[in-house]
């Protein structure tokens, strides 16, 4: 098979299109093929030397979409249609940058769809990481407000989009002037320039601060996200797009606004329930969820499309398609 191999770290040249033994798996794993993947920036992090438990070399990729193969254990039915995501997927073991994947079971969720493949490529990761950052790690009801930070990123588009759908009013961030009307596109409601002060700009609409707030930046501007926040408003860290991780002399006293609580979210395929992910994608043939892909590459294109990413230059998901 046809498979994208990396075999130390380095530029997005790195990242090789080579002919390898097609995987077989053992009871307890399936085996997909491949239809379309996602693009996210843990693969950028495994690709520049970032990643603490990878192996080398390895077959990148967090995610997958497409069809049963072969599951040895009976999980699935060949043909049938599915996703997968996480579980070590891409680091510990080969990814989803390939025509075919072998993953555990408890990492592949069924799904139904008539959604073309790209599109339904899009979706897993993005929607996995929108949906837990939104419902565990931030708890969101509707009639609250939002503070998506870090708003023309795929899974920032997506948090968006499922926090309008279900309720909230939504402040999102992007630094680009030049990308705020695609943000009203999408729903929401206050666009906001990130000129380094978004809790100002925030409080000029909300004195007392956003009910929730979704960090995807970093640490770096993590203080200003956590004063844009109301007393017994949330702030969930799930991204780092600044590649800002830590927080360097960590004095919680000085640096949390009294009453403000900082959550975290790092999730698995089990985080996205087959049922939500379902009733998503359903939402999204009805044209009723309006996620953003940003564009599609064929399989020989992978470095071009992590360069766009690393650049940070795609608003939305960037997509693999395989086939």
């Amino acid at each position: 098979m046809r498979a994208v191999v990396l075999t130390e770290p380095g530029p997005p040249e790195s990242l090789k299109v080579s002919s390898v033994e097609r995987p077989e798996p053992r009871a307890g794993w399936v085996r997909i093929k491949v239809e379309a993947f996602g693009l996210n920036r843990s693969e950028y992090h495994l690709r520049a030397g970032m990643a603490t438990n990878a192996k080398f070399p390895v077959i990148p990729g967090i995610e997958a979409t497409g069809t049963v193969d072969l599951a040895p254990g009976g999980e699935f039915a060949v043909g049938q249609q599915v996703v997968a995501m996480m579980g070590g997927m891409g680091r510990e073991f080969d990814g989803g940058y390939a025509e075919y994947t072998v993953v555990p079971a408890g990492s592949v969720v069924p799904v139904t769809t008539d959604l073309d493949w790209a599109t339904l490529g899009a979706l897993p990761e993005m929607l996995q990481t929108a949906h837990g950052s939104l419902h565990t790690g931030l708890g969101i009801q509707a009639g609250q407000s939002i503070l998506v930070r870090g708003g023309t990123s795929s899974v920032g588009v997506a948090a968006a989009v499922l926090a309008k759908e279900q309720g909230l009013t939504v402040f999102s961030t992007t630094r680009n002037p030049q990308r705020l009307e695609m943000l009203r596109e999408l729903g929401v409601d206050h666009p906001l320039l990130d000129d380094g002060n978004v809790a100002a700009q925030v409080r000029e609409i909300l004195p007392d601060g956003v009910n929730a707030a979704l960090e995807l930046v970093g640490t770096n501007v993590l203080p200003d996200t956590l004063k844009a926040t109301a007393v017994h408003g949330t702030v969930c860290f799930t991204g780092m797009l600044s590649d800002a991780w830590t927080i360097p002399d960590f004095y919680p006293i000085g640096y949390l606004p009294n009453g403000v609580r900082l959550t975290a979210y790092s999730g698995e395929s089990s985080d996205l329930p087959a049922t939500a992910l379902q009733r998503y994608v359903d939402l999204v043939a009805a044209g009723k969820l309006p996620i953003r892909i940003d564009r599609v590459f064929a399989l020989d294109e992978i470095a071009e499309a992590h360069r766009i990413m690393e650049a940070g230059e795609a608003v939305g998901k960037l997509v693999v398609r395989v086939s």
